[in-house]
């Protein structure tokens, strides 16, 4: 009953009608023999091996779970090594890796929309390749070249996998109290010692070697994050002997339990410094930034995956006589529940927002494409700051949006949905951590409103509206559209409106964008998604396929008649930002 179907005629709409994808391909030096035919191809072959060979390992693997040997070796549920070994030999690992390095040179973009599938047919199997381009690119920008040549192209065709150690027992998302140490040696190596929890892929055995990130402290530190540095500690060494760390535990967890989530132990272990001493936080960004669009891409193949089930469910499960059915429907007893209004409101809504938020993800794919391989400098700034801008809003909204679509999938199943057998529970289960790890959604929250907002006085922000009132003006132009260029240009407005109305609290009150950074993120999620809907319906009226539009079309007004309300409240809640405070919690008793 619980399958996948790669979304494929979707993504080629995303790709081609919305994101106009090929045109931007030809504007880079690198893409610029790409065409849209060679992208479907390799998505389609993509999607086989999502739904093919990773999705019937997901319900099994969640049951069976990681096996911490005495030891600390682990052992990954039965299937995940032979599955891995077919990714690494179908070039997988290498899609999006520069061809100096062994890859193949592909945009970004047809990566994210590999990893969507990936992401959606097994969240625990997924976890282990998810690090490696940001450990590919934050080696290839900040390590030395000896360090290069030596794990590089085994990175990027993924015969060795990546893992980043950041966190502490008492250093969550304060990493500036982590206490990790790293002597340096006089051959020119660290000894790095210290404890790291909650590392994804710390220890497994789908490959031989592991090379693991550290961020560290040098014994010249000073205190804070300005004391970081990082380190690249490999399971094995250059000699092929055992490095000296290992594994202590795997965590018992709620879901996601095909990914081995370790308690490393570093005792005294090689490593080589990456980047500057003191400036290890800002190499190891890339990789947590790459990790972070790999998250939000987790939420949409976790909504895309609920939302394809619970449809098709909706659709064999009989209960009642519907008030309105479709004309020529047979007489029954009972209707499809699908058929229902709440039922209708339910699933109309998961695949509005599924839809519009694979534009937005897709979107911030492309716009960090564009920020590296755009041959036109002033091109390659602006794409640079509108991916700065959404990397933390698709990893907070579409994470957030993951795990609700698995909630309000699981009630189109009734009872059956709280059971194994159905799926759905563990989607819900596997979908939850996405909005915890990679940085929290509230610090997500802070990062764009303090970081991507207020830091430059708003200009990041005013190239994305910019961008949105084009779309407004464009759907405008055109009657049948002109309630989607109305609403995107009144999201606009209050964007700017609200933008402004924290800027002028900051001024004398430094907690006012703490206290509405969720609902500013939430409301700029409102905005992207009006833009998506309203550029998904302008974009349907070009597809050959009637049929398909006139139904895109219904979907994308729903989401503006009937979810885009929504939006009221957090942008109310961010201009009054300088009037309302939070009062000081007290323990009870």
């Amino acid at each position: 009953m619980w399958h996948y179907q790669a979304p494929l005629r979707d993504m080629r709409f995303v790709l081609q009608r919305v994101l106009q994808a090929d045109q931007s391909w030809s504007r880079c030096l690198a893409f610029a023999e790409l065409d849209l035919d060679t992208a479907d191809a390799v998505l389609a072959e993509a999607g086989r091996f999502a739904s093919e060979i990773l999705q019937p390992l997901n319900g099994p693997a969640d049951l069976q779970g990681c096996t911490l040997a005495a030891d600390g070796s682990v052992r990954t549920p039965d299937g995940y090594r032979a599955a891995y070994q077919a990714f690494v030999e179908g070039g997988w690992p290498a899609l999006p890796c520069d061809p100096a390095w062994g890859g193949q040179g592909l945009p970004l973009l047809v990566d994210a929309a590999m990893r969507e599938m990936l992401s959606a047919s097994n969240h625990g199997w997924t976890m282990y390749p998810d690090l490696l381009h940001g450990a590919y690119e934050t080696i290839k920008a900040h390590a030395d070249d000896a360090l290069k040549a030596r794990y590089l192209p085994k990175i990027a065709s993924g015969e060795w996998l990546a893992a980043m150690a950041l966190t502490e027992p008492q250093a969550g998302s304060d990493l500036g109290l982590l206490r990790t140490r790293a002597e340096p040696q006089p051959d020119g190596s660290l000894r790095v010692s210290g404890s790291k929890i909650f590392i994804s892929g710390g220890e497994h055995d789908l490959t031989d070697n592991i090379v693991h990130l550290v961020l560290c402290r040098l014994p010249d530190a000073p205190p804070g994050t300005k004391g970081i540095s990082l380190a690249l500690v490999p399971k094995l060494l250059p000699d092929g002997t055992r490095n000296a760390m290992v594994c202590d535990g795997i965590e018992k967890k709620m879901g996601i339990k095909g990914s081995a989530t370790c308690a490393m132990r570093y005792e005294a272990a090689t490593g080589w410094l990456i980047g500057a001493p003191h400036r290890g936080l800002a190499a190891m960004f890339l990789m947590m930034n790459s990790a972070r669009l790999h998250v939000g891409l987790q939420g949409l193949g976790h909504q895309e995956m609920a939302t394809q089930n619970a449809l098709r469910y909706a659709y064999e499960r009989l209960q009642m006589r519907a008030a309105r059915r479709p004309e020529g429907a047979a007489p029954a007893a009972a209707d499809p529940i699908a058929w229902h209004p709440a039922m209708r409101h339910t699933l109309l809504r998961l695949q509005a927002l599924t839809e519009a938020h694979r534009v937005i993800a897709y979107r911030a794919a492309q716009c960090i494409d564009e920020a590296h391989h755009q041959a036109d400098d002033a091109r390659r700034q602006r794409a640079a700051a509108l991916a700065a801008l959404l990397t933390p809003l698709v990893k907070a909204s579409l994470t957030r949006q993951g795990f609700e679509a698995a909630s309000a999938a699981l009630q189109v199943f009734g009872g059956y949905g709280y059971t194994h057998d159905y799926g759905i529970e563990q989607t819900v289960r596997d979908a939850r951590i996405a909005m915890v790890y990679e940085g929290t959604n509230e610090i997500q929250a802070i990062d764009l409103l303090t970081r991507k907002v207020l830091a430059d006085g708003g200009s990041a922000l005013g190239l994305l509206l910019d961008d949105l009132q084009a779309e407004a003006a464009r759907c405008e132009a055109e009657p049948a559209l002109a309630d989607f260029g109305a609403a995107l240009r009144a999201q606009c407005g209050r964007a700017r409106e609200a933008t402004a109305a924290v800027q002028a609290a900051v001024a004398t009150d430094a907690e006012a964008p703490l206290r509405v950074a969720d609902a500013y993120l939430l409301g700029l999620t409102h905005l992207l998604q009006a833009w998506a809907f309203a550029a998904s319906a302008r974009a349907a009226r070009e597809d050959s396929d009637a049929a398909w539009a006139a139904a895109k079309t219904e979907r994308m007004r729903y989401g503006l008649q009937w979810l885009l309300p929504e939006s009221a409240a957090p942008w109310q809640q961010v201009c009054l930002a300088a009037q309302r405070t939070l009062p000081m919690l007290t323990l009870p008793g």
